[in-house]
């Protein structure tokens, strides 16, 4: 169940469908600001965030293994491919996010590497 629900809101953030991705997030979830460090809260912020990076840069992540760490957070390494605004690719590489659920949505997200 938690591996369909992040690999829904993973597929619909390479979408760019915000509110299929948010649908995953408790309200109050606390989430990784990538760009600038630090993190960002809520479904407002995320929305934000996310449209603000998408001006920028075009991010595609791509799940690849789901395990759980002893604290019971979910791990999951994904391929993370960057491209620029002009489409050239400035970021190849395997990134692990770990997530936080609270009542089977996600309560934080954060970047391990």
């Amino acid at each position: 169940m938690v591996r369909e629900l992040l690999a829904s809101a993973y597929a619909a953030f390479n979408r760019r469908d915000i509110d299929g991705a948010l649908s995953a997030m408790r309200p109050d979830v606390e989430w990784a600001n990538g760009l600038e460090g630090g993190f960002v809260w809520g479904h407002e912020g995320v929305r934000t965030y996310w449209t603000r990076q998408w001006q920028i840069i075009d991010p595609h992540v791509e799940p690849i293994t789901f395990t759980q760490d002893v604290a019971g957070r979910v791990v999951v390494s994904v391929h993370q491919i960057v491209r620029d605004v002009t489409g050239k690719v400035s970021d190849d590489r395997v990134v692990t996010h770990r997530y936080t659920l609270v009542e089977g949505l996600v309560a934080r997200m954060e970047i391990v590497d």
